[in-house]
């Protein structure tokens, strides 16, 4: 599985010859968006920086779009979507968070969340993640302190945090390491990891530079 980062709360997960795209960056942001082909796009939040589905596409092959909660099973991809609250843009709307199981791994998708009190549902479903990808920005979706201690309650093998500009450059970002006791972490501009590199490792922190 190879994982790369591409601004905001965009991600791409590439394996074997399927890839997933999640909360792709539309081209009617302001901000720069990486366009690729996918087999399964996923959608958080209905805003221009998550709701990209316009990118994923490539000439006949459209990209399974899944935007909001319920349980899904495409090309052997287990995923599940679940309501949670985002404040992003000033105003309060629905955010979905995303569970994906895959290749032995179960990875989950916070998007634009904002809210750190979640359903018991959904706690439930967090339980036995993998990799948790959490954003870290302020600014409607979880500020660093609270994201550090929502993210390290579920005990998930690595965090990647999201949502927090530049590396190098964002108070943010600098402000999650510092609550996770990670300053001096070096980013990376891909994670590429099979289920047996997770064992042994509790809430690692991997930063990803955006390509």
């Amino acid at each position: 599985m190879i994982i790369t980062y591409h601004g905001v709360d965009f991600f791409k997960v590439s394996f074997g010859d399927t890839t997933i795209a999640i909360n792709p960056i539309s081209k009617s942001s302001k901000l720069k968006s990486s366009t690729f082909g996918s087999d399964i796009t996923l959608i958080s939040l209905n805003s221009p920086e998550h709701n990209g589905a316009d990118i994923t596409s490539r000439g006949d092959k459209e990209s399974f779009l899944i935007n909001g909660p319920g349980e899904y099973e495409v090309s052997g991809v287990f995923i599940k979507g679940f309501l949670s609250k985002s404040n992003y843009g000033g105003e309060e709307r629905i955010n979905t968070i995303y569970t994906v199981s895959l290749e032995g791994i179960n990875l989950c998708f916070l998007g634009a969340l904002g809210d750190k009190d979640l359903s018991p549902q959904t706690k439930e479903a967090i339980d036995g993640i993998d990799i948790l990808f959490v954003p870290v920005g302020g600014e409607g979706v979880l500020d660093p302190a609270v994201a550090h201690k929502l993210a390290v309650q579920f005990e998930p093998k690595i965090i990647i945090p999201s949502h927090h500009g530049d590396v190098g450059v964002n108070n943010s970002l600098k402000m999650f390491l510092k609550e996770a006791g990670e300053e001096g972490i070096k980013p990376v501009d891909k994670l590429t990891i099979k289920k047996k590199d997770l064992e042994g490792k509790e809430g690692e922190v991997v930063v990803l530079e955006a390509v």
